[in-house]
C-alpha cells in the first residue's frame, strides 16, 4: 500500500473495546440502579436505613469519578495501558461478585463483604477507565483521520451501556421481581 492511499475500515481491537466498554458501563450503571433498593430492602437486602444508604451510594460514586486519576497515574508510570485494564477487570469483576454474595448473606453478614464488594469495583475502575479510551487512540497511526469516528464508535458503546442497563437491571426487580426470586428470598 502506497502512502497515497487511504486507510478504509476500523481495526478489529475496536470492536473488542466497544463490546468491553459497553458492557462494563451495562455493569456499573445496572448496579447504580438497583443498588439503593438492595441496601433498604428489609426483606432481600441489607435492611439499612435511607440516610445510611444515600451516603454510601454517594461515596460510592464520587470514589469511582476521583480514582481513575490514581489509576491513570499508576498506568504511566508503572503498568501500562493492558495490564491497567487487564487488573481494572479482574477488581470489577470480582467486587460484582462480592456484590452478588453480599445479596445471597442479607443483613447479618453481607455489609461487610459489599464493603469489599464496593471497594474492588472503585480500584478496578480507577484502573480500567482512564486506560481503555486511551487504548482507542493507540489503535491508529498518528494523524489518522479514521481516529474521530472510531472515538465515536467507541463512545457508543459506553452509552448503549449506560442507556440499556438502567432499564434492563431496574425492570427485572420491579416487574418481575427477579432478585428476590434468583436469591430464594420471596
Amino acid at each position: 500500500m502506497t502512502e497515497t492511499q487511504v486507510k478504509t475500515g476500523h481495526p478489529k481491537g475496536l470492536y473488542f473495546l466497544f463490546f468491553t466498554e459497553m458492557w462494563e458501563r451495562f455493569s456499573y450503571y445496572g448496579m447504580r440502579a438497583i443498588f439503593i433498593l438492595f441496601m433498604t430492602d428489609k426483606v432481600m437486602g441489607l435492611a439499612m436505613n435511607d440516610a445510611d444508604a444515600s451516603q454510601i451510594y454517594g461515596s460510592y460514586t464520587g470514589l469511582v469519578y476521583l480514582t481513575p486519576l490514581l489509576g491513570g497515574y499508576l498506568c504511566d508510570k508503572y503498568l501500562g495501558n493492558r495490564r491497567s485494564i487487564i487488573i481494572g477487570g479482574l477488581l470489577m469483576a470480582l467486587g460484582q461478585f462480592c456484590m452478588f454474595l453480599s445479596a445471597s448473606a442479607g443483613a447479618d453478614g453481607g455489609i461487610s463483604i459489599m464493603w469489599a464488594g464496593l471497594t474492588a469495583i472503585i480500584i478496578g475502575n480507577g484502573f480500567f477507565k482512564p486506560n481503555i479510551s486511551t487504548m482507542v487512540g493507540q489503535l491508529y497511526p498518528a494523524n489518522d483521520r479514521r481516529i474521530d469516528s472510531a472515538f465515536t464508535i467507541f463512545y457508543m458503546g459506553i452509552n448503549l451501556g449506560a442507556f440499556f442497563s438502567p432499564l434492563v437491571c431496574g425492570s427485572m426487580d420491579f416487574k418481575w421481581g427477579f432478585l428476590r426470586h434468583v436469591l430464594g428470598c420471596y
